[in-house]
């Protein structure tokens, strides 16, 4: 494994790891691995049963996922920090159905230090794995990688924050309304959901978010609001796109030729605090025409609109240019 590496960038620090992490393991073996494991993320019934059976299996699926989800997992961390207080952090976190980790190295790049940290998994090699991984950040030395099923039975430590990326999915709907629930219960600050950027996500996601508002939570982010979303179900969904870097070994795993891609999903981001949610949010990627700018915002009074802003709206015209999907509207304005 890779001498410890100073985490200022743990999106390198990552790709460094993972790197040394597949070296020896044949690339047909491991694209082998990727696609068996692309159909069972695929299929449409939920199991119990650990999809990652092996090493091999797990260094596969940390080569497909891990840095699409790391992008996308700090993508909603950062619009929790930036709804937060200024000076709120979280002092512990749990990661449920975390797998190899890729949340925990999100949270350590979105708050700088140590904190403990718990990483939930019913996968023991994905467990193992993702301990031997955090070794390369110095800041996730002293996670606490536990065995457990995840499903009604669940417990959950109490903790400052609570993060479920990418589990949903996995469950049967009367286990992710317990999971949901045990979130609520154990977070006493802050609960973060993500979930694949497909109208399903979407769902799964809408029905988080109302269980987390009734649970006594509000929403930080995406949403302007805790009111209802204002999208009509069927017609549309919320969803929001991360760039990942690719490695060329990340490229020739998943058989792709370019040096990115981009991450789709859906998310929600729930406090017990008093935040300061974005008073309108970016909900699809800008068109950027000749003299204007095209934003699609959900508003904090419950609507979705579109707003033209032209070259007469000077500095807010050029932030418009540099305005990308998701980011809060209009830009904080310096004092």
């Amino acid at each position: 494994m890779n001498a410890p590496i100073s985490p200022a960038s743990p999106a390198e620090t990552l790709r460094t790891a993972l790197a040394g992490l597949l070296d020896g393991l044949p690339p047909r073996q491991a694209a082998q691995a990727v696609d068996r494991l692309i159909a069972s993320y695929r299929g449409l019934t939920p199991t119990d049963a650990p999809i990652l059976r092996d090493r091999a299996d797990v260094a596969a699926y940390a080569a497909y996922r891990m840095p699409a989800t790391f992008e996308a997992v700090c993508s909603a961390l950062g619009a929790l920090a930036d709804a937060a207080p200024e000076a709120w952090a979280p002092g512990s976190h749990v990661d449920v159905g975390g797998g190899t980790g890729a949340a925990t190295w999100a949270v350590s790049a979105t708050w700088e230090g140590e904190r403990p940290v718990t990483v939930l998994d019913w996968a023991e090699p994905a467990l193992a794995l993702g301990r031997e991984l955090a070794a390369a950040n110095p800041w996730l030395k002293a996670v606490r990688w536990q065995r457990s099923r995840i499903g009604s039975a669940l417990t959950i430590e109490s903790t400052d924050l609570v993060t479920v990326s990418y589990v949903l999915k996995e469950l049967t709907e009367s286990d992710r309304r317990s999971l949901v629930d045990a979130a609520a219960a154990a977070a006493r600050q802050a609960v973060v959901i993500i979930e694949p950027g497909t109208p399903d996500g979407y769902t799964r996601i809408i029905e988080a978010r109302d269980r987390l508002i009734e649970a006594g939570f509000r929403i930080a982010a995406p949403c302007p609001h805790s009111s209802a979303c204002p999208i009509v179900p069927g017609d549309d969904w919320c969803h929001f796109s991360a760039r990942v870097s690719r490695s060329s070994l990340h490229r020739q795993v998943k058989g792709g030729s370019l040096a990115y891609e981009d991450e789709k999903f859906s998310y929600v981001a729930a406090v017990r605090f008093d935040a300061d949610p974005a008073p309108e949010r970016v909900v699809r990627k800008p068109q950027i025409r000749k003299g204007q700018v095209l934003l699609d915002l959900c508003a904090v009074d419950e609507t979705l609109h579109r707003e033209t802003v032209t070259k007469r709206h000077g500095p807010l015209y050029r932030a418009a240019r540099d305005a990308e999907w998701g980011d809060a509207w209009p830009p904080h304005q310096e004092s």
